[in-house]
Formats: C-alpha cells, structure tokens, sequence
C-alpha cells in the first residue's frame, strides 16, 4: 500500500533504511517526545526496521511508512488501526534536516487521504506532548481538532507531562 504525495513516496520499510532510521532517531531533539531514547543502536533500528516492514496496514495495530523523498529516507508516519478498522491514532517523525519544509504535513496529509478517501475510516486522533507545539501546529494545519487536555498525565522520560489530544472525522476532513 504504497501513499504517494507531490514529493514523497510513504513506502513499507527496507533493510536499506536502517542507518537513516538510527541516526534521526538518535538525535535527542526528535527522539524528545517520542518513546524511544537516543542514541538508537544500528543492530535495534535494523531489528524495528525489519518489523515495521514485516508489518500488516490493513489489520488492527500499529503499521509503520517509510517517508522517502527521491529514494532517502527522512522520517517516518504510523497508524494504529483500531480493532473495529474504522479509527485509527496518527504517529509521525522527520529527520531534523527535514524539519520545516513541510514534508511532515504533506506526508501526514497524504496518509490522511489513505485512511478517510480510500478506506473511508471515521475517525482519526493524535495524541502529543503539550511542549511539542509543532507537531501541534501541524495536526491544527491539516484540520484537528484539540479535543482535550490531560495535566501531568504522563510519567516520561523522568517527568510528569502534559498531554494534547486531537480528533478529527472523516466527514470534517472530506468537507
């Protein structure tokens, strides 16, 4: 299930992808909000490489694109698919060089066009950190709404966080 955008190719992961994978995924500005801890190992990134592209997009659980631009990988985009294959939660990571040149709205926006137009999903939510304003920038651009907000929800990475919640439904994002 290849996504493609006017830029970018969202494609199953390649143990070509590992090195790339490990070095933004080290970068302890990305991995910041994310669940992972930098640095990455290569021998870690080439086994989640390996399981992201071992992965099923049209069964319940968490699939995983590779964001390539003219053949290099520069970040990643993920759904969880809901057990009723109506909803799914919304994932994304860029490569800081990528950052701000709004591959990570093109890529989550073609997803988008994916889960709502061709499996006509009903609703999709994203969930971050209340410090991440660009990704929450990001979710406002392409039509969430901040459904709510949970103080001191998580406990992450030695600290209580604030959580951000986001939804937006199909027929918002079709209208």
């Amino acid at each position: 299930m290849l996504v493609r955008t006017e830029r970018l190719s969202l494609r199953r992961f390649s143990p070509d992808d590992a090195e790339a994978f490990a070095a933004y995924r080290s970068d302890p500005d990305v991995a910041r909000y994310q669940s992972w801890d930098a640095p990455l190992p290569l021998a870690d990134a080439l086994k989640t490489v390996e399981d992201f592209a071992n992965g099923d997009p049209l069964k319940p659980g968490w699939f995983q694109y590779a964001v390539d631009l003219d053949g290099v990988l520069i970040g990643d985009i993920g759904f969880n698919l809901h057990e009723n294959l109506r909803q799914a939660e919304l994932g994304f990571t860029l490569a800081p060089e990528h950052q701000g040149k709004g591959y990570a709205t093109e890529a989550v926006r073609g997803l988008l066009d994916q889960l709502f137009v061709e499996r006509k999903l009903h609703r999709v939510s994203a969930e971050c950190d209340a410090r991440n304003r660009a990704s929450a920038r990001l979710l406002e651009r392409l039509g969430f709404r901040q459904e709510g907000l949970r103080l001191s929800n998580s406990w992450f990475k030695g600290e209580w966080t604030d959580d951000l919640l986001f939804g937006l439904l199909r027929s918002d994002y079709l209208s």
